[in-house]
């Protein structure tokens, strides 16, 4: 975690106080050239040449970090005191305005025991870890130019792949669509040369399917030759060569000690005009390829080559034309299948061990190598009693028999990390089992977390996105689900690589998990820094950590109600930067938040007054701020009013409410010299009665997701909101708009708008629009979803011209008049998804929808009889032109409120009220599901 712990004290370093910043100009030096050198190392591919002193540069930057945040939080609280009495002066103002004086003098050559107390203390600090720094330094720049030999360089292993431990070969239970689909690719009828990739997470069994394959007698037979080499991690092009050539050649004699070139020059003429097979088994590098693919000739004699890897990135670099073959996890069915073979062979399972093995087989997550392995544990004349042992922990019972090599195998695959990459896949660890992680808010923690080296032509945001799908593409996280328009919604961590996770975050100090196993907390401040809390004895548990702490984020994952005690215990952590509650219910909101002044990320839920205090600028650092209110039947009730100060917080990247209200920052009584412009604000969700004006868009140019609540009070007009200022919200991504009347009743009224170009999704809920107005939407050049909820169109007919909604590929019109709709494909000539709802006096969906190519799927909730019928006609039409994956899906009610409850929180809540949600632990676990979801 060396890299991550300077990239935060970095962060630190940068974020702290002007004449702070010149102080440590010398630490920052460091810190910038050790990063820069753990860079070029994971470039290298050779983590070993550093691995001795990652230690040691976490620990001196953390407790540099340590050092630099405990000053700034003292000089906060002695600057609040001192504004308290009536002292206006602060210190570091007084320092700032000497230094512009005298711009010679250091700082740290000036503190004494008279000017500051304590001082002294902090200043011989920072001097003993830069000097550690320096010492770290001065080897590191040795062994990178080669001076000195890295300690245990001489002692290099490498674990061997997952056939080690479950055997040389294994039977392919559970693969025969696999085997069934990849022989159909082997023998077919292409002549080129083709490169199949089979990708998928350590253990799953690709090497178990390639071998199959290779070993399969009609294989045999259609090819004049075949060779099956190991790459590895550490490979060597010249072994790679002498197998592939010894396995090809036609005489049967073996070469030793040929150059590469000469090698090459024969493995090409021992191919050359023969159809062969060849298996690169476990590559884990593009340079792997560029060494050897230049060696197989192409003679359109319909070759192959299978690679298997877990990096998907190395697969579409080998054949960007072919398709991957992503290898999924088994099924229940299939795991016990494999459990049962594993232990008895072609014999029968005892009738009274099958419910206990199904049971460990399920819990093996349907990763063969786990269920081989725990299978080893076992035999045929074990007693019920071991079964039942294993059953309660799969995990433990590998851990404690086969734990060092099997997480060995997980661990080829952390190890290949880039170090920038290690404290973002750790992190994983801070969820709880089987979690569904939503992206947007595992980004807005990364960043808020420090993990995320700045880039000058790429958002902290943006970057965060570029880590995630690196960890995917290696087969370390899993997509869940994806969003409408195919980005990433959630993802999941496989069972045993989160306990890889969580062995790694305890080696590297990195994490202390908090449940039922995991409750004390070990000794020393470093450990202490991260804090996840999945169990529910939580009262028990914060008190076991001294006031005071070093930590820097808490995150909660069960549901409590509140205790003075507890929120007591929160605030004394001084340093804390990611504070996420979200699972507790507070009484109200608890104003000594505002004293920790390195907070980064807030995720709150409160109940009492819905008002945050103006002195929530003393939050600085603030990133992300997420707060929602207790939900009465009071709906007024539900709303928290923000200060004037919001807009002079410069740091804000996110604010998201269940309903907000901001107040407008350009009245002339409130009008104020440090009002700022809040570049870094990306997401605005959900605020009320929103006046997008001119001057309020262009202090936010920068926000992406933008989601207004419109609640038309009598004697305001519509135009006060000023709709068609939307238009200078130039990066503008997202934007959802809730039109409704403050009785519930009466005729909604049309709107003007002008929507920026670079909008991608937008939801517009309970208004009418005109036909010029639905031109504008669709006109949008970049518009991939659009929901239309409780919509009323200007007329009962709608008739898009040509050359709109070019790109749309989701589409939902829910409670609207609609009668008549007239379009063809070429209306809508991206569209995968139409979703209709409540549309009941809709006569028919357009019957040349059956020609739209890319069309997947169409859901129908509550539509008349004829809309099903006609969606059904355009399934015959979509099948016909040999689109098989065509579903129509037609949903009750009930299905439909499930739906809703996964995709709109407050939807939900107005239908009930909390109380009633949390009648029963269920209810109260899909409430807070859904809260997450809201993100």
């Amino acid at each position: 975690m060396a890299h991550a712990a300077l990239v935060s004290l970095l962060r630190t370093l940068e974020d702290s106080p002007q004449p702070m910043q010149h102080v440590l100009s010398d630490l920052h030096h460091k810190v910038g050239c050790l990063l820069g050198i753990l860079e070029v190392d994971s470039s290298r591919k050779s983590s070993l040449s550093i691995k001795d002193f990652e230690g040691r540069i976490r620990d001196a930057s953390f407790e540099a970090q340590d050092i630099i945040e405990s000053h700034i939080s003292t000089d906060q609280q002695e600057l609040s005191k001192s504004v308290s009495s009536g002292v206006c002066s602060c210190f570091w103002d007084i320092i700032s305005a000497v230094q512009d004086m005298f711009p010679a003098i250091h700082l740290c050559e000036t503190w004494t025991d008279s000017m500051y107390q304590g001082m002294n203390l902090e200043v011989k600090g920072l001097k003993r870890v830069i000097g550690e720094l320096d010492l770290i330094l001065e080897a590191m720049s040795k062994i990178k130019d080669g001076k000195e030999e890295a300690p245990g360089a001489g002692n290099l292993w490498v674990a061997g792949a997952s056939r080690s431990v479950a055997g040389n070969e294994s039977a392919p239970v559970g693969l025969d669509q696999d085997l069934f689909h990849l022989k159909d690719r082997l023998t077919g009828s292409s002549s080129n040369l083709d490169i199949i990739s089979i990708v998928g997470m350590g253990g799953i069994g690709k090497t178990t399917l390639a071998r199959n394959l290779y070993n399969d007698p009609l294989i045999e037979d259609r090819f004049d030759t075949r060779a099956w080499v190991v790459v590895s991690q550490n490979y060597h092009v010249q072994e790679i060569l002498t197998i592939l050539v010894n396995s090809t050649r036609q005489d049967g004699a073996q070469v030793h000690k040929k150059s590469v070139d000469e090698l090459a020059v024969r493995l090409h003429k021992n191919l050359k005009g023969r159809r062969y097979l060849i298996v690169m088994d476990d590559v884990w590098d593009v340079k792997a390829w560029d060494e050897v693919k230049r060696f197989f000739p192409d003679d359109n004699n319909s070759s192959r080559i299978i690679l298997t890897t877990r990096q998907s990135e190395v697969a579409m670099y080998a054949n960007h034309r072919s398709p991957i073959h992503h290898m999924a996890l088994s099924s229940p069915e299939s795991s016990w299948d494999l459990l049962r073979e594993t232990i008895f062979g072609q014999e029968d399972c005892p009738y009274a061990l099958q419910e206990i093995g199904w049971n460990i087989a399920e819990n093996c997550k349907g990763l063969p190598l786990a269920i081989v392995v725990t299978g080893g544990l076992l035999s045929k004349d074990s007693k019920e009693e071991d079964w039942k042992r294993i059953a309660q922990d799969v995990k433990s019972a590998i851990a404690r028999n086969a734990g060092d090599q099997f997480m060995e195998i997980l661990s080829l695959s952390y190890n290949s990390l880039p170090h920038h990459l290690r404290s973002c896949f750790l992190y994983m660890g801070v969820f709880p089992e089987d979690y569904e992680i939503f992206v947007s808010q595992l980004i807005k923690l990364w960043v808020a977390e420090g993990f995320i080296k700045p880039l000058s032509h790429k958002s902290l945001e943006e970057l965060a996105e570029d880590y995630l799908s690196n960890l995917i593409n290696r087969s370390l996280v899993e997509v869940r689900r994806r969003n409408r328009n195919g980005e990433i919604k959630s993802i999941v961590i496989h069972d045993m690589l989160r306990e890889l996770c969580l062995q790694k975050a305890q080696d590297e100090k990195f994490l202390q998990l908090m449940n039922s196993d995991h409750h004390v907390f070990p000794q020393g401040r470093n450990n202490q820094r991260r804090v996840s809390i999945q169990f529910n004895n939580f009262n028990h548990a914060v008190f076991t950590v001294v006031h005071d702490s070093y930590l820097h984020s808490l995150l909660c994952f069960r549901h409590y109600r509140t205790s003075f005690e507890l929120v007591s215990v929160i605030l004394s952590f001084r340093l804390l930067k990611v504070l996420d509650t979200l699972t507790i219910m507070l009484d109200e909101l608890p104003i000594g938040i505002v004293e920790l002044v390195h907070l980064r990320y807030i995720a709150l839920w409160f109940g009492g007054e819905g008002r945050l205090p103006e002195s929530i600028r003393k939050l600085w650092n603030l990133q992300t701020l997420v707060v929602y209110r207790t939900h009465l039947r009071n709906l007024k009730s539900d709303i928290l009013y923000l200060p004037l100060n919001i807009w002079k917080m410069p740091q804000l990247r996110h604010l998201l409410f269940d309903r907000g209200f901001f107040p407008y920052p350009f009245l002339a009584e409130v009008i104020e010299k440090d009002a700022v412009v809040l570049e870094n604000l990306q997401t605005l969700s959900d605020v009320k009665n929103f006046p997008c004006t001119k001057e309020v868009m262009e202090i936010m140019p920068n926000l992406k997701k933008l989601g207004i609540s419109y609640v038309h009070e009598s004697g305001t007009e519509w135009s006060y909101y000023e709709f068609n200022n939307f238009i200078y919200l130039q990066k503008l991504d997202t934007l959802k708009c809730e039109f409704s009347k403050d009785d519930g009743v009466g005729k909604r009224l049309p709107l003007k708008l002008a929507l920026p170009l670079n909008l991608r999704k937008l939801t517009l809920q309970g208004c009418t629009i005109s036909w010029e107005n639905m031109t504008v939407i669709g006109s949008l050049p970049n518009l991939e979803v659009l929901k239309l909820r409780d919509f009323e169109f200007e007329g009962s007919v709608w008739e898009p011209n040509e050359g709109e909604f070019t790109k749309l590929k989701y589409l939902l019109i829910e409670e609207s008049s609609l009668e008549q709709w007239h379009a063809d494909y070429t209306h809508f000539p991206r569209l995968q998804h139409l979703c209709l709802s409540f549309c009941s006096m809709l006569e028919a969906i357009p019957p040349e929808f059956g020609d739209i190519a890319s069309l997947e799927m169409i859901e129908l909730y509550k539509c008349s009889t004829s809309v099903v019928d006609s969606a059904m006609l355009i399934q015959e039409d979509q099948q016909s032109l040999g689109n098989e994956g065509f579903r129509v899906r037609v949903n009750s009610y009930s299905d439909y409120f499930d739906s809703k409850f996964d995709t709109s929180l407050r939807k939900v809540l107005r239908a009930k009220s909390i109380r009633t949600l949390l009648m029963t632990n269920l209810a109260a676990q899909r409430f807070m599901e859904a809260k997450r979801r809201v993100y």
